[in-house]
């Protein structure tokens, strides 16, 4: 017994249907912009109409040698990731910049000790550009990416000369938040520091542990602390760091539970992201401490949540949405051929809400 297979239809077949040439409906597909509105959609209408699906993504990267996919190199797993507002605004603004023009985001996990993705992995990625999201120092990826030699483009840290950079003013950010503290009288300040390694450890760090984390952020925003408080004469010796367990509010519990347990206990904190103080407030209140009246917090990003926490979070506010756009035009920009732009940062501003008050 035989069976016949239906042929399945083609982009003449579609040419034929309508009477015009074939590469007519290819522009109704690729390049939309070259023909009128009705008549893209009597192509489409006849397409329809005899099954045609449409260009093949296959043969069309064949012909163009390009994917249109956009690897993002990220330092942590997918969940952890996703648990991060300030990654998926950041990422939200990068697509909608780059999807108009026939580009998607490939994600690629950390492996949880290489401070970003595993190097075979980006060896084997199918994609046209690299954009690296706040990677850990050396991290063997950025090797891979060079390997390739695909464009790159870095989202905050690390800092690789000759690559397209967009960051954040995190030293002036942290110094603006510390010097709000002082203002407010406290001297017992306390530093909740992001992680120092691929890994978090959570427990207490020496400035020299905290100077030596392989997260150029980390570095600058606790320069910033550290400086600041030094010029009101609190010297970093009696700033107590303490390293986060996790990096979501749940992961980072310990932590806090750990540094609001010293005695004596600091009756301010800075902290080196929003979810890290959300993390401070919520062990505050199980320990019964008020905010802002036994504990006064500080954190860094003005995520969402930091809006509407409670007390709501004077934070350090960073334009994410700002950053993951100006992310999406610099990988158009190198797509299109263009020289690699000088590095760009973004300012920080302090935003004072309702969990700071005077000791």
């Amino acid at each position: 017994m035989t069976s016949t297979r239906r042929r399945r239809p083609t982009l003449d077949d579609v040419a034929d249907a309508v009477g015009v040439s074939r590469a007519t409906v290819s522009n109704a597909y690729n390049r939309p912009d070259q023909l009128s509105a009705r008549l893209r959609e009597e192509v489409l209408r006849a397409a329809k109409k005899i099954g045609y699906a449409g260009p093949n993504p296959t043969a069309r990267s064949l012909a163009t040698s390009r994917t249109g996919a956009i690897a993002v190199l990220l330092d942590t797993n997918l969940s952890t990731a996703f648990s991060d507002p300030a990654l998926s605004v950041t990422l939200d603004a990068l697509s909608t910049v780059v999807d108009p023009e026939g580009h998607a985001l490939l994600l690629l996990p950390g492996d949880g000790e290489s401070g970003g993705p595993r190097a075979e992995r980006i060896l084997t990625a199918q994609a046209d550009i690299a954009v690296a999201y706040s990677l850990a120092d050396g991290a063997p990826a950025l090797n891979a990416v060079r390997d390739r030699g695909l464009p790159l483009v870095v989202i905050d840290q690390p800092h690789i000369r000759g690559s397209a950079r967009i960051g954040v003013a995190d030293r002036a950010g942290a110094a603006a938040a510390a010097r709000h503290l002082l203002e407010l009288g406290h001297r017992r300040i306390g530093i909740f520091s992001a992680q120092c390694l691929s890994a978090p450890r959570g427990g207490e760090l020496s400035v020299a542990e905290a100077g030596n984390s392989r997260f150029h952020d980390n570095r600058e925003r606790m320069a910033g602390y550290l400086e600041t408080l030094a010029e009101a004469g609190v010297p970093a010796a009696d700033v107590p760091i303490w390293e986060a367990s996790g990096l979501s509010v749940e992961g980072a519990l310990p932590s806090a539970f750990g540094l609001l347990d010293r005695h004596p206990r600091p009756t301010a904190l800075l902290c080196m992201s929003d979810l890290l103080a959300l993390a401070a407030i919520s062990a505050a209140r199980h320990l019964g401490l008020s905010v802002p009246g036994d504990l006064s917090v500080v954190g860094f990003d003005d995520i969402p949540p930091a809006r509407w926490s409670e007390p709501p979070l004077t934070t350090v506010r960073q334009d994410l949405a700002a950053k993951g756009r100006a992310a999406g035009d610099l990988v158009l920009g190198l797509l299109r051929g263009e020289k690699t732009p000088a590095p760009a940062e973004l300012p920080a501003e302090l935003v004072v809400r309702e969990s700071t008050a005077r000791v």
